[in-house]
């Protein structure tokens, strides 16, 4: 695919313009607002995917200046480079924790063996998720290099929750449940672009 096409930007775009076109698709293909749509599903993956190719190919030209001087520049808020409703979905404790310019692309609540409230998030460089009922720890994370594979599969009864199992390549493996199918299935499409899966996608 052209991923110039698909984020719908000229092919002398810089990063700020492919960035802009990237949160504004993102904002428009939303889970929220295309709960259990397969069509919207794919064409999220394909823009996540367009944006990673040509954030990469910008990655020579931000390494040459990664070694000129940078003017000091003000502390930008948490999550400011974020659409608004995905900070609004992330709340105070993921924004607080994100790295800067880390972009967030699936926000979506699941449940975990220790905690029945759990806030997953997905971003271009990590998984992490917010224990909200845990007294202390609550924000916790894997970066995509500390997993070695991921799965979700439908359970019964009606097929209508998904769990989302992710095998870390030290440690316990961890179950994300009670996940609606379509989150599943975006967080599926967007997490095996950074590590394999051991299983189909779930229909």
């Amino acid at each position: 695919m052209d991923p110039h096409v698909v984020l719908g930007v000229p092919p002398h775009a810089d990063e700020e313009e492919v960035a802009r076109a990237y949160r504004e698709l993102a904002k428009q293909l939303h889970p929220d607002r295309h709960p259990g749509d397969a069509a919207a599903s794919k064409r999220m993956a394909d823009v996540n995917a367009a944006y990673a190719l040509l954030r990469d190919s910008h990655q020579d030209v931000l390494d040459r200046q990664a070694s000129a001087p940078r003017p000091v520049r003000r502390r930008r808020e948490p999550g400011s480079w974020l659409p608004p409703h995905v900070r609004s979905a992330l709340g105070g404790e993921l924004l607080a924790a994100l790295e800067a310019d880390e972009e967030v692309l699936v926000v979506t609540d699941a449940a975990t063996w220790d905690s029945p409230r759990v806030r997953l998030a997905v971003s271009d460089r990590r998984l992490l998720w917010l224990r909200v009922d845990a007294p202390t720890d609550r924000v916790r994370y894997l970066r995509w290099r500390a997993i070695d594979a991921v799965e979700g599969r439908l359970l019964r009864p009606r097929r209508k929750v998904g769990e989302l199992r992710v095998a870390p390549r030290q440690g316990r493996r961890l179950a994300f449940s009670e996940l609606e199918p379509g989150a599943l299935q975006l967080v599926l499409v967007t997490m095996r672009r950074h590590v394999p899966a051991t299983g189909p996608a779930p229909a």
